[in-house]
């Protein structure tokens, strides 16, 4: 692990950097693989599927007789779990329904605003070495509380075609039943302009890799919205002497094994957490199944001391971590000044995998800095707030004159027009 005492402000943004590659180094690679797929539909699907997946699928769509062998192939145990955890979403976000909107700014003039649902909206499901069935909660219950018609999922096939049944029973239990075996680049492009079996859709939520994000970001170049830049997963802990190191070390390798483009750091004002914090992390990932992926963003990772509080919130802050945890004596001071960070943990008893399963908030969050300008998702992010407004003939009297004066200011004559006959025929009629 990378050891760094007090850094200078002017060196942060270097010490900072995250170990991504940069849109260019991958843009031609998703422009091409965006290009067949708008031109050949599911033969380019299924050409991507089999060379970056392995997997020859006959029938991308996924068929009842498949998910309901997967609820046989589910426990007991974690179907509970599940419940619990969806239960738990479906509060949180149910919660952050809001009702209409209304206020006479004037009199006779009146404006509201209301909620829609965006209509059609596609959810990714990271799959490979970790299928996360837990972000199908996390998309699907908030996009079934919005009200969206039609909800559909794309996930990566393993070599012989198949889907993670955890994520097919999870699905099914959140009311999807239009679960497409198809993952990467391709599907996000599948999404992006339909083929003859995948549908296209306004808005594409979920996590991914690295080339996932980018061509996120490609496909909202070409009409279709997207969440947020998602990608590698990342975890910033501040722990003073009142956090008990083996939780630190615990929660770093919680993200260090999501892959080995995860980054994960420590910022303490304490060298004996510091220390401490590194012997557990090296004791923790000997045990750990996925040592081989946690190892390599381990190697990668950044344990910063500095001299005090203050100082490390300024660091935090331009970082702007996607999960971050505070584990101090001063929490207070952390939750009241952070201001870039897309989910917070707090105390010794709040480990990040509680918001990644089951607290009830949502773990599709901004990472790569951007949560100095993006939430996570939530409610809202599935959709769309409209504005009515409705003028009386008093209310274009009163507002009449002072939208000419503008209009005419803008030389737009036309906008002034509309109001000057309406106000005219007014008096024509002695109103």
């Amino acid at each position: 692990m990378n050891k760094i005492y007090n850094p200078q402000p002017q060196n942060w943004s270097e010490i900072l950097k995250r170990p991504t590659q940069s849109f260019t180094d991958v843009e031609e690679t998703v422009k091409q693989i965006f290009k067949e797929v708008q031109q050949k539909g599911d033969k380019a699907i299924s050409k991507y599927s089999s060379l970056f997946d392995g997997a020859t699928v006959d029938n991308i769509l996924v068929t009842q007789k498949e998910i309901e062998k997967a609820k046989k192939d589910i426990s007991t145990e974690l179907k509970e779990a599940i419940e619990l955890a969806k239960n738990n979403i479906y509060k949180f976000h149910f919660a952050q329904k809001t009702g209409k909107i209304e206020v006479e700014t004037m009199e006779g003039v009146s404006c509201w605003q209301e909620k829609r649902p965006i209509q059609k909206v596609g959810l990714y499901i990271p799959g490979g070495t970790a299928p996360l069935f837990s972000t199908v909660l996390m998309l699907a219950v908030p996009a079934q509380i919005a009200g969206c018609k039609e909800i559909i999922l794309c996930t990566p096939p393993d070599k012989n075609g198949n889907i993670n049944p955890v994520i097919l029973y999870t699905a099914n239990l959140c009311g999807i039943t239009k679960i497409y075996k198809v993952g990467g680049i391709q599907a996000i492009a599948g999404m992006t302009y339909g083929t003859e079996t995948i549908p296209q859709v306004y808005k594409i939520f979920g996590p991914g890799n690295q080339f996932v994000t980018i061509a996120k970001q490609y496909a909202s170049q070409n009409g279709v919205a997207i969440d947020m830049p998602a990608g590698p997963s990342e975890l910033l802990v501040y722990a003073d002497e009142t956090a008990v190191p083996s939780f630190v070390a615990s929660d770093l390798l919680s993200q260090a094994e999501h892959g080995k483009d995860s980054q994960v750091i420590l910022v303490t004002t304490s060298k004996d957490v510091l220390k401490n914090v590194e012997e557990e992390v090296y004791k923790q990932l000997e045990i750990l199944p996925r040592k081989e992926i946690a190892q390599v963003a381990i190697n990668n990772s950044k344990l910063i001391f500095v001299e005090n509080k203050s100082i490390a919130l300024s660091l935090i802050n331009e970082y702007a971590p996607e999960h971050f945890i505070v584990c101090s004596k001063n929490e207070d001071f952390f939750i009241n000044g952070i201001e870039n960070a897309g989910s917070v943990f707090i105390g010794n008893y709040t480990p990040e995998s509680a918001g990644d399963y089951a607290s009830g908030t949502n773990h599709t969050l901004p990472t790569n800095g951007y949560s100095k300008s993006y939430s996570g998702v939530n409610l809202d992010s599935f959709q769309k707030a409209m504005t009515f407004q409705k003028i009386s003939q008093k209310g274009i009297q009163n507002i009449g004159n002072a939208i000419e004066l503008m209009a005419e200011a803008e030389g737009l004559q036309a906008h002034k027009n509309a109001v000057t006959l309406r106000l005219k025929y007014l008096k024509k009629l002695k109103i």
